[in-house]
């Protein structure tokens, strides 16, 4: 790839911060919008901002074609069976939010089991939490092994005959483990257990195939993937979303009403009550042409390059701890120093223009299992370098020699 060039489609990377150049180091978080996807948000608002699948004249017209095309680039890009198995939403938080409330209404009842990880994300912990508090469901939580690696030996210990659904991270946010989803899903499909998947990392580092994958759901968020904050995808098969009630109600997802009955659109439009955040499906769409004109398996190479290469350059640093060596992880790298807070790290080397992530990521649980109260986080996408990342690493080192 020629990253100089793909470098210079970011105009965030142009910057300085505190008198240096911008080192974004926080994908894990948010990644960087390219020229595309903003130049795709600025034409929708400025020249067919409409509301879609309504009015008649042609700006709405062209509103609701953008806009059912992102629907199809999604479906295609994750190998959905079906363009009306997308939904969208503002995020995989709300897409967790989303099943959490409308399969206490259709699939879970008092007693019913819910299987997590150690390792899940705080959007994928609290809605189940809140649920259990509220309808009586019962968690049961799979531990990590010093690698920050699922035990998928024994799937005696992970369901029982209460186990009603699983939702799992396809990567985890703090330790970049990956997942291996093929393999537990179909364990859990064999004791009919609903598989949901949080995508949140997945999506940007893999291939993702949800026919292979056999999931029920797949939830993701389009600004870590180069695309607009505040839009999100859930996919489900449509089986279940046929059968499923809608999440909220509204204008736009019914075909009849008064006062005394309603009927409802069909799947998707059913879920989609509301005005639809369409420029931000509409980014989404232009994202994802991007990321497959610059070469998905190309990035995931490039990237996988840099984390061997930062992960030794870390490792040659004493008294560092890199939290999370599975074999199969995502460009994510947790760690601590001792004798540094990682406060203290952070905010030092934001002063060499250097962007990080420090503090628990959203993973209390976690933390509290590494016996930790939180890391410092690097990760990357396909614009950073390994020059950046030697430069990263001496700022470390000249950081320690001032706490230390």
């Amino acid at each position: 790839m020629d990253i100089t060039g793909i470098r210079k489609d970011f105009p965030e990377l142009e910057q300085k911060v505190h008198n240096h150049k911008l080192i974004y180091f926080d994908n894990a978080a948010t990644s960087l919008k390219p020229f595309p996807v903003i130049e795709a948000i600025e034409e929708y608002y400025s020249k067919y901002n409409s509301n879609v699948h309504r009015a008649g004249h042609k700006i709405s017209s062209l509103a609701t074609i953008a806009y059912e095309n992102a629907r199809k680039k999604v479906a295609k890009f994750i190998n959905a069976e079906s363009n009306d198995e997308i939904i969208f939403t503002r995020g995989t938080t709300e897409s967790i939010n989303f099943l959490t409330d409308i399969l206490q209404d259709s699939i879970l009842n008092n007693g019913d089991e819910v299987v997590l990880t150690v390792m899940e994300h705080h959007s994928n912990i609290v809605p189940w939490v809140e649920l259990r508090n509220t309808l009586g469901i019962d968690l049961k939580i799979i531990d990590i092994n010093d690698k920050g690696e699922l035990d998928i030996d024994d799937f005696g210990k992970w369901f029982s005959e209460k186990t009603k659904v699983l939702s799992i991270t396809h990567s985890s946010n703090v330790l970049g483990t990956i997942n291996p989803l093929k393999k537990i899903i179909k364990e859990a499909k064999k004791r009919g257990v609903v598989t949901i998947v949080d995508g949140a990392q997945g999506i940007v580092h893999s291939k993702v195939d949800v026919q292979d994958i056999d999931c029920d759901f797949y939830c993701f968020s389009g600004h870590k993937i180069y695309g607009a904050m505040g839009i999100g995808v859930l996919y489900g098969k449509r089986a279940l979303l046929e059968v499923l009630p809608p999440y909220q109600q509204g204008g736009g997802m019914i075909e009849k009403v008064s006062f005394d009955n309603v009927v409802y659109s069909s799947v998707p439009y059913k879920f989609e009550a509301g005005t639809p955040n369409v420029g931000g499906a509409i980014a989404l769409r232009t994202a994802i042409d991007y990321i497959e004109s610059t070469g998905l398996e190309q990035i995931i190479e490039y990237e996988k390059e840099l984390l061997d290469y930062a992960t030794q350059k870390l490792l040659d640093i004493e008294h560092l701890t890199i939290y999370g060596t599975a074999v199969n992880k995502d460009p994510i790298i947790s760690f601590g120093i001792a004798g540094i807070h990682h406060y203290d790290l952070s905010t030092l080397l934001d002063g060499f223009g250097i962007a990080m992530r420090s503090g628990h990521h959203c993973a209390q649980p976690l933390m509290n299992r590494l016996e930790i109260d939180g890391t410092s986080r690097i990760s990357f996408s396909f614009y950073n370098t390994f020059e950046e990342i030697d430069y990263f690493t001496d700022k470390i080192k000249i950081v320690k020699k001032m706490l230390i």
